[in-house]
């Protein structure tokens, strides 16, 4: 390895032993070996800095343990700022590369692609419970659309988890720590707006899908997802509107956290100025009987509706 290695994998970590060692495993045998490991260690108990002594060996391995536990998803950025390698290479701890040849592949595209800062990979989700699998593939139509407009992944995140992803090292971009739901869109978008992104259709990550993933702990949370969604919105101004795919995500969301009231957006912890477009959708929605508003193709007939009345107002 050289004295800057080519990658940093990031690994933040918490006691799953289990996990990180399969995680560990796949590193091990890597055919591309211009890397390094970063673990930073959340945990109360020493299994993860056991664990890791068993790799000193077989590649370099940095291990700091957190004085006190950083949370999701500071413990990925103190991970990141540990780094020293050209490219980040964020691993959750539950996750592991596909085959022996997935960093190879990777550099490969960076190699292929020097004008791209950001790569992102086809993907595996496995279910730790049921050990059923997916293979995961972003629609050339999206992906047409990320290039265009980043903000679009407010709609459907194409990318992925971080895991599957590989972006130049820079320090003006880390994960913002006072989001959860939206942390890794709004940290996609934001790196996009100034970067180039290059898609690679080979499945090089598996994704471990458990019950004890933060994002399954905060989905149709309202105080988390109201203030995480409004807090993206002025991140990226109301322009966004424009796009229908933004507008739909506006309207979807709404509908499935079931607001029809401005209060039950103030009540949900957003205290914040919101634009006439939302607020006219809150009240659609409320004068909708919900059995029509929650039925598919009646509710996108209503969005597009609204869209060709109001979207030239997004300003």
């Amino acid at each position: 390895m050289s004295l800057t290695p080519a990658i940093s994998i990031c690994i933040p970590a918490y006691k799953r032993t289990d996990f990180l060692k399969r995680l560990l495993d796949s590193i091990a045998i890597q055919t591309f070996r211009d890397f390094e490991v970063i673990i930073t260690d959340d945990s109360n108990d020493n299994s993860v800095s056991e664990l890791c002594r068993q790799y000193q060996e077989r590649f370099p391995l940095k291990y700091i343990k957190n004085a006190n536990a950083l949370g999701t998803p500071e413990n990925w950025n103190e991970a990141v700022r540990h780094a020293q390698g050209v490219w980040t290479k964020i691993m959750h701890d539950d996750d592991w590369f596909y085959n022996e040849h997935s960093l190879e592949k990777y550099m490969a595209a960076v190699r292929n692609n020097p004008e791209a800062s950001f790569f992102f990979s086809a993907y595996q989700n496995v279910w730790v419970e049921s050990g059923k699998t997916a293979f995961v593939y972003a629609s050339q139509y999206r992906l047409n659309k990320l290039q265009k407009t980043p903000v679009t992944l407010f709609s459907t995140n194409i990318i992925g988890p971080p895991s599957v992803t590989l972006y130049r090292h820079n320090t003006s971009y880390y994960f913002d720590s006072q989001l959860k739901w939206l942390v890794d869109i709004d940290f996609y978008i934001l790196f996009l707006q100034q970067n180039k992104a290059v898609y690679l259709r080979e499945v090089l990550v598996n994704i471990g899908i458990s019950q004890e993933q933060v994002t399954k702990a905060v989905y149709k949370n309202r105080p988390v997802e109201i203030p995480e969604s409004f807090s993206l919105f002025n991140k990226t101004g109301p322009g966004q509107l424009r796009n229908v795919l933004i507008y739909d995500a506006w309207w979807r969301l709404l509908r499935k956290l079931a607001i029809t009231r401005e209060a039950e957006i103030r009540e949900a912890g957003y205290q914040g100025s919101m634009h006439p477009i939302i607020l006219s959708m809150i009240s659609w929605q409320r004068a909708i009987p919900r059995a029509i508003l929650t039925t598919g193709i009646f509710s996108k007939m209503f969005m597009l509706i609204h869209y060709l009345l109001h979207s030239k107002k997004a300003n």
